[in-house]
């Protein structure tokens, strides 16, 4: 049974995108089977991924509106992971879910039906903690949470596990923080080691070792439509993500060991 990830902050420019589009990329490299989901109307995790959104007949808006089949929305991009992909129709959706019965529960049903095919089910979020975001989290099993290091995304994240002990106890008692992924790192300012000590304080090993720098080929690569690894494999980006990859599935094992045990 597939693990189900949403990669969320409320906050815009934090690396949220980045983050989906290039731990699919890097999971899958591990040969893990990977489904990646954009519920982000901008849709740039589908551009990210090598597709043209304007061109796109069906998206996930038909999923989550329409009842479309999901395997005629389903993509195989030349990234190598599974694409559920979005345009702006999806903006439709997020005014309808407000509206409609189980709208909490529509993203859930459909990603119980594909959840047996992966390993990992991707979900990148929206900058907002919408309808579309409740839906990502009633949906997924942990949150990973990109966050820079300074003070207004402290101020955010507060927010966020809020919204997320929330769904817990109202509509997925399982959910849980999955772990929160230092990006745009900076070891040089002071500002990030300030910010940096409170968050190993106060979350201790919720914070993944892995940090993610700054990195000029992580940015450029999504304008080629590519995940850095395919861009750049020997970039710092394209090793940050590989090394976060191999983290994630390192906890995994750990934490199914445990339960085995």
């Amino acid at each position: 049974m597939g693990k189900v990830l949403a990669i969320a902050n409320q906050k815009g420019g934090v690396g949220k995108t980045t983050t989906s589009v290039n731990l699919a990329a890097s999971l899958t490299v591990t040969r893990k089977n990977v489904l990646l989901i954009d519920l982000d109307p901008q849709g740039n995790a589908t551009t990210g991924s090598g597709v043209d959104k304007s061109s796109l007949s069906l998206s996930v808006y038909n999923l989550l509106s329409e009842n479309e089949n999901i395997e005629n929305v389903l993509l195989r991009p030349d990234a190598g992971y599974d694409l559920l992909p979005a345009n702006g129709d999806l903006v439709a959706s997020e005014v309808e879910l407000m509206t409609g019965d189980d709208r909490e529960l529509r993203l859930r049903s459909i990603v119980d039906t594909i959840r047996p095919n992966y390993d990992f089910i991707v979900i990148d979020c929206p900058p907002s903690l919408n309808m579309l975001t409740v839906n990502a989290l009633v949906a997924a099993d942990g949150v990973v949470i990109p966050m820079q290091c300074e003070y207004y995304a402290l101020e955010g994240l507060s927010a966020l596990m809020d919204t997320i002990g929330a769904i817990r106890d109202r509509l997925n008692p399982s959910l849980k923080i999955e772990g929160i992924l230092r990006t745009m790192y900076d070891p040089r300012s002071k500002l990030t080691s300030e910010v940096n000590g409170q968050l190993i304080n106060y979350f201790g090993d919720t914070v993944y070792r892995t940090v993610v720098p700054r990195n000029i080929r992580l940015a450029e690569a999504p304008s080629y439509g590519k995940p850095v690894i395919k861009y750049d494999k020997q970039s710092r980006g394209a090793i940050a993500y590989l090394a976060l990859a191999g983290e994630m599935l390192r906890r995994h094992d750990e934490a199914a060991a445990a339960v085995s045990s």
